[in-house]
């Protein structure tokens, strides 16, 4: 996971800065040696700076020629190197151009005999002037960085322990982060991941036993091993790393990438380092609350949330989030103030001050968003008029197809289904996937107005042209299973299935429906089980097969079962399940609790409603 997207790009272009190089050259002589082509950069045109530059930078000034030194006879031998070069004899204009630069000790001209070499694809000629120009000019850094450039184009990893220990060691504490990063980057390269991990580790052991850099050092090496398919190498990095600089955020951000249920211990690094340090930065905090999200992790995310919403009101992504994650809750008023302050942030004059054109697209599809949040709290409340009012407001070509999509579903909603079929069939095409798209938010409208016939009809009759198509096949059985056609629907899912073996949702699909008809349960629960094999994450899937173990009489397993799902994801759809076997169990009081838990959720759910209505219960 990319913690920082913005600082991705930052470390990317400073690596123009921390290790300039020559361009990208292509060969003008098919008939030259081939060797591999290193990765080179032009260095890029730095603008004046704002500070003075660090110490170190000015040590690492390569001094410039002496102009004097250009005698007729060089000038004659540079451009007769150029001419030659050109003319389609690269190595022949490359000695030139290279004896040139020895005898002027003049950096540009040694460039310049690197990017000849790499023209004519000799990489061992390329390393060979590189190695002259650091001979020739020792305090060049320039010189360094295209050699270890070279080194690993070349797959020569070994070979640059000691010059990348170098530039690490010329590289001042306030470029240090930049340049973890590019190395990083640029031994991503290695064919052998392993050895390039290990060569980085032997290029920072004075680094890793300080202090001062250890937290940044150990968490480069982990990233390394990370690459290497090293995860439990690369968590260890990162605990040494918090163990020897609890104040550093590299090893958190890098436990944050490996949060999963499978690597328990990843997840208490990033929350000591968020407890221990409250001015952490807060895109750490946030990828930690999307993190949490995408395991399903929906309160905990909330919580870090609320923390980064308190500690720095002024920020506008973490009110966003928070809204978005109270709407799910129900928490309508609360998303509503959420995601209003969001709006007023990202709005204001100072938002936009020294933002980039990618910063000021992702602020306003960000608003998009929000003003679509905003139509669905006033569609909840059934204001409907509110809610065309937010999605007047949406600007933007992909987003004014999505706005007049939700203007289909209001108008459906308020019972003027022909009039928003229309709008559906007026959305451009644009292309095939576009096409498919209309389609099926046709389809969804019918089902939303229960028109199960018509949405069917209309799905059969893109399925029989599109016979493999697995997403009209779902949708069919779906469909089917809504008009009570069964063995349809069964007929269908089981087509999926051999049209798609890892789909879990088919599996799901057919498992529940057997158990949910109380017939072939031990069917039911090995086609459930299979389904958690593919997807052991997911709540909905969880919940069929408690439902299952339900109907089996098998009550202790399925309250376990469902009471997990429940509280990873507090649908009204689970919470009416697991209320009914607690119900039955003879725990009626902590039933009618969930019960009307899942009433503020929801009061319109099917299964809910039909749960309660079945037994007669009014919580």
């Amino acid at each position: 996971m990319n913690f920082s997207p913005r600082r991705h790009r930052l470390a990317a272009a400073a690596s123009l800065a921390l290790l300039a190089c020559a361009t990208h050259a292509q060969s003008s002589d098919p008939a030259a040696p081939v060797s591999p082509t290193p990765a080179i950069e032009r260095p890029a045109q730095s603008k004046p700076a704002a500070r003075p530059r660090p110490a170190a930078a000015k040590e690492a000034a390569e001094p410039a020629p002496l102009q004097s030194a250009l005698t007729a006879d060089l000038f004659y031998e540079i451009l007769m190197g150029e001419m030659t070069a050109r003319s389609g004899d690269p190595g022949s204009g490359y000695a030139l151009v290279l004896d040139a630069a020895r005898r002027l000790r003049d950096g540009k001209l040694f460039q310049r005999a690197v990017e000849i070499a790499l023209q004519s694809r000799s990489g061992d000629a390329a390393l060979a002037a590189a190695r002259a120009w650091q001979e020739t000019l020792p305090n060049s850094r320039d010189a360094r960085r295209i050699e270890l450039q070279i080194l690993i184009a070349l797959n020569r990893i070994s070979e640059t322990v000691e010059p990348l220990r170098a530039e690490v060691a010329a590289t001042s504490q306030i470029e240090r982060p930049l340049l973890m990063a590019v190395i990083v980057r640029n031994y991503s390269r290695a064919s052998d991941k392993k050895l390039a991990a290990s060569v980085v580790e032997q290029a920072l052991v004075d680094e890793l036993k300080s202090p001062t850099t250890g937290g940044l050092a150990w968490a480069t090496v982990g990233r390394m091993r990370l690459n290497a398919g090293d995860a439990s190498g690369a968590l260890e990095a990162a605990r040494k790393g918090q163990e020897i600089d609890p104040a550093s955020e590299a090893p958190a951000a890098l436990a944050l990438e490996m949060i999963d249920p499978g690597q328990p211990l990843a997840e208490p690094i990033v929350t000591r380092f968020l407890n221990n340090n409250p001015k952490a930065s807060p895109d750490l905090r946030v990828a930690y609350a999307r993190a949490l999200v995408e395991n399903r992790r929906f309160s905990d995310a909330s919580a870090q949330l609320q923390t980064l919403t308190t500690s720095r009101p002024e920020l506008a992504e973490p009110w966003l989030l928070l809204g978005s994650l109270q709407m799910q809750a129900r928490q309508d008023a609360a998303a509503e103030t959420s995601i209003k302050r969001f709006i007023e942030l990202s709005s204001s004059p100072k938002s936009g001050a020294g933002k980039d054109a990618d910063d000021a697209a992702d602020r306003k599809r960000g608003i998009s968003q929000a003003y679509f949040a905003l139509s669905q709290l006033a569609e909840r409340r059934k204001d409907y008029a509110a809610a065309e009012r937010w999605l007047s407001r949406v600007d933007g070509a992909d987003e004014l197809v999505a706005a007049q999509t939700r203007r289909a579903t209001l108008l459906a909603r308020q019972g003027k289904l022909p009039q928003a079929r229309e709008i559906i069939r007026g959305l451009p095409e644009r292309t095939a996937d576009d096409k498919k798209q209309k389609f099926l938010a046709e389809v969804q409208l019918l089902r939303d107005a229960k028109q199960f016939q018509a949405a069917y009809d209309m799905l059969a009759q893109a399925s029989a042209a599109s016979p493999d198509d697995g997403d009209l096949v779902y949708d069919q059985a779906m469909v089917a299973e809504k008009l009570n056609r069964l063995d349809d629907m069964e007929r269908l899912l089981r087509r999926l299935i051999e049209l798609k073996p890892d789909n879990q949702n088919a599996y799901n699909a057919l498992g529940y429906s057997l158990a949910d008809r109380k017939i072939r349960l031990e069917e039911a629960r090995t086609l459930i089980q299979k389904a958690v094999q593919l997807a052991p994450e997911d709540p909905f899937i969880a919940d069929s097969l408690g439902w299952v173990e339900f109907r089996l009489g098998n009550t202790a397993e399925a309250i376990r079962i469902l009471e997990a799902a429940y509280k990873t994801r507090p649908d009204p759809e689970i919470g009416a399940h697991f209320g009914e076997v607690l119900w039955t169990s003879g725990q009626k009081d902590r039933a009618v609790t969930i019960w009307k838990e899942a009433l503020l959720s929801d009061a319109e759910n099917e299964t809910l409603q039909e749960t309660l209505k079945r037994l007669r219960v009014k919580p």
